[in-house]
Order: C-alpha cells, then structure tokens, then sequence
C-alpha cells in the first residue's frame, strides 16, 4: 500500500524532524508501532522532502540507514518498501500427546542412523585442534572431494560449515545486499524464507512441481531481476521433488544464458534422498555454491555440511568464518570422515534410502488406489494437496495422526498437508492413509497439481 507524505509524516510538533537521524528514527518507531507494515511504500524522496521541508538528500539518507538496517527494501520504479520482519519462530518441538503417531517432524529414522561411539572414539585419539589449523582437515577433504565427484560436483573448491542453513546464509551475505531479490522455491523449506528475510532480500517465487522448478519460473525470476536463486536438487521439502535429468537440462538452457546469477544448489538430504543428482551447470559459471548436509544421512546433531563452490565464494565463505567462530571443530570434522569413508555406514545409509523409497511409495499408492493425488519422489516426505490444510490436519490430529498444514510453506502455491514418513512403519503408513481416505472425502482439492 502507498502512502503519502502527510499520513507518515504528520508529527504533532513536538518532535520536528530536521535531521537524517531524525527521519530515520521516526519511520523506524512507525515500523516498529506497525503503522507501517511490511509491503508498505514509503513516500518518495522528492514528496518526502517537500513535506518536511529538508533537502531531498537528507530524506535520502535517512532511507538509506534504514535499508542498511534492513527495515526497508529499494524496489527500483516501485519505489522503497517496508521489509518483511525476520522470523522469530522457535524450532523446538512440541512434545505430541501421549498415542498421537508423529508423522510431522523432519528428523530421519533413528534406527537408520549410524552409531557415532566408535568413530568419536577413534578421533578423540591423538586429535587436536589448534588456533591457525587449516580450515577442513585432510581427511574430511579426501572424503568430501570422493562424495562430490561421484556426483559430478566439482570439488576443486570446499570448505565446511555448519550445516546446509549456515552455508546458504553464509554465501548469500557474501554476495547480496539488503533489497536484492532472490528465487526461492514455492513450496519451499521455511528457513530458507527466514535466512533470507533476516538478511534483508526480498524472496520471489519459483514454482515448482514433481521435477524441481520449472524453467518458465527460473527465467521469470531472473526477468524480475533476480541475483540470485536457491534451488533443491532432490528431496524438496515440503514437496519431496526431484529434479530429473530432462529437467536440469532444461535449466541448464535457462541459467546459461545467465552465467552471472548467483546459484545455490540445497542438497540437504544427499544419498539418502532415492534419486540420483542431476548436473546443473557450474564450473563455468562465475558465482555457484553447492552444498551438502550430513544431518539427515548421519545424524541431526551432526552439524556440518560440506560446501562446493567457485573459489571466491569459498574463499569470502572462509575468510568470514575465520573472522568469526574461527573454524568448524576439528573433532566433529573428523568424526564425519571416519563415517564417510566407512563401508558399514555406507551400506547403512544405502538401506536408509531404500526404506524411505518404500514408505514414500507405500503412502503415494494407498492414497492413490482411492484417488487421492499425493507426490513424494525423493527425500522423507509426501505432499498432498487439499481444500483446507488446517480442517484436514485437525481432523487428522483428533484421529491420533500429527500432520504438517503446508501454509507455512507457501506463497502462492495451492494449500496441502505434508506427512512425513522416515519414522513410520507399516502399520502406521496403512493407518495414516485410510484415515485421510475418510478426511479428505470432505476436503478434496477442486484442482490438481503436480508438486
């Protein structure tokens, strides 16, 4: 919504604004009151001027604080607008009650999960992490290069963060700035929605479907000018998409008529996603960032992630870490390339992606003998797509099944529930599913889409 000069400016005298400072502070404590809410155009400089009296380049300094600030974002011909607030939601889970089947959390299949003792055990001997040590330990270098080439990532650039989060974060204050527009997936992974806002760029979305994003969104986005797009390879969340090798091919058309947009490519799930990588262009490209989390193939608390890159990116990454937290522990990095470099684990993680291939489809097919449209090709969840998510996960939760609504996941996609199935057996897919037959005879979609 625009509004004009006098409305957001009008002070009842007591406190003339007769400064850059001054202008700043008032539309922070409007911002802050919620006078002003995030979409909110301010007044233009010339009109903003002329209001109060001041020079043009006063008001547009004080507009500028407030950019830096990541208060407001410049939208070019659509002038300066209120940003939207960064999240301030919490992550730790709500115990479920007792006899509720919990098929809302994303936390990977325990039994699934290697046993860490032996490995820590083995690092804890003889290891020692000094001040001006290098960055990623040798052996966690080996291990990580051997996991990227088999997938066709280039590897002559890595480093380590602390997890895939802190790598998208990390790469995107590196080359962004406050009002920068980024792609993002929609539906797409809600702190992917909060890094971005707490960095003060503006999220515009990518749609997707079951193979990934599509490359009219891709080439929409970047029309829109776009500087840089967050992309998930394979086990999207919240949608379980993946991208295929017709589709990357179709992207790869797309991005290399960019070579300059700035490409981070989320491979969270890794090898326990079911599906094979597909290559997107990156070794030609000025500005790529790949990265790939162990949490959910060797364990949530295992926070680190190996990132792939163009050299200055890994290089701005390093340079930042050295500045801050020093260094990713060498204990932890050495835990994971005993792991990595394991045949036992390897066969483990192997199993682990067999078994969420099954429960996906075990659930994708139940629904699907009773016409119900679901989706799931990768990853630990399955996206369905309803009439109203909240009805739906209320009646489920009542019948003793805690689902995901999708509303938290989407901007301009249609509603949906996601059902996360990496701790279910069975019985519990098989129960989960007659029980949404009977839900969803009330709450079917009146349109389809492939997610």
């Amino acid at each position: 919504m625009s509004n004009d000069a006098a409305t957001v400016f009008g002070t009842d005298g007591s406190r003339p604004l007769t400064s850059a400072t001054d202008v700043a502070g008032h539309l922070e404590a409007q911002i802050t009151s919620g006078a002003l809410v995030p979409g909110d155009r301010l007044p233009s400089v010339r009109d903003a001027a002329s209001e109060l009296g001041l020079a043009p380049n006063t008001v547009a300094a004080a507009y500028r604080r407030l950019r830096e600030r990541s208060l407001v974002i410049g939208r070019g011909r659509q002038g300066t607008q209120v940003a939207a607030a960064p999240s301030r939601r919490r992550t730790v889970q709500v115990p479920l009650p007792p006899g509720v089947v919990d098929a809302l959390s994303g936390n990977p299949d325990p039994a699934l999960l290697p046993d860490l003792a032996p490995a820590m055990q083995a690092t804890l001997a003889g290891r020692r992490g000094d001040y001006g040590s290098a960055m990623i330990v040798p052996e966690l270098a080996e291990a990580a290069r051997h996991w990227l080439d088999a997938d066709q990532v280039p590897s002559e650039s890595i480093t380590v963060v602390s997890g895939a989060m802190d790598a998208v974060e990390r790469v995107l204050a590196e080359h962004l700035r406050p009002g920068d527009l980024v792609g993002v997936e929609d539906p797409g992974h809600v702190p992917v929605f909060d890094v971005v806002a707490a960095l003060g760029l503006v999220a515009v979305p990518m749609a997707i479907d079951g193979d990934g994003v599509t490359a009219d969104a891709l080439a929409q986005v970047i029309a829109q000018g776009a500087r840089a797009v967050i992309i998930t390879p394979r086990a999207q969340n919240p949608t379980g998409a993946a991208i295929t090798a017709e589709r990357a091919a179709e992207l790869s058309d797309v991005l290399d008529r960019h070579p300059d947009l700035l490409v981070i490519e989320d491979d969270h799930a890794g090898p326990i996603a079911g599906v094979d990588l597909a290559p997107l262009p990156r070794r030609d490209r000025a500005r790529w960032a790949f990265v790939r989390s162990v949490a959910k193939s060797l364990g949530p608390d295992l926070r680190l992630a190996v990132l792939a890159g163009d050299p200055d990116t890994v290089a701005s990454v390093e340079s930042r870490l050295a500045a801050g937290p020093g260094w990713i522990s060498h204990l932890l990095q050495g835990v994971v390339a005993r792991l990595l470099l394991d045949d036992d684990t390897a066969d483990l993680v192997e199993r682990a992606a067999t078994s969420y291939q099954a429960r996906r489809r075990q659930l994708i097919d139940a629904l699907a003998a009773n016409g119900i449209e679901a989706a799931g090709a990768s990853g630990l969840q399955v996206w369905i797509p309803v009439d109203d998510e909240q009805t739906v996960a209320d009646a489920m939760r009542d019948a003793g099944f805690a689902l995901r609504v999708g509303s938290a996941y989407r901007r301009s996609s249609p509603p949906a529930v996601r059902v996360t199935i990496s701790s279910l057996d069975e019985a519990q897919i098989d129960a989960i599913a007659a029980e949404l037959v009977v839900v969803l005879g009330d709450h079917r979609p009146h349109r389809t889409r492939r997610a």
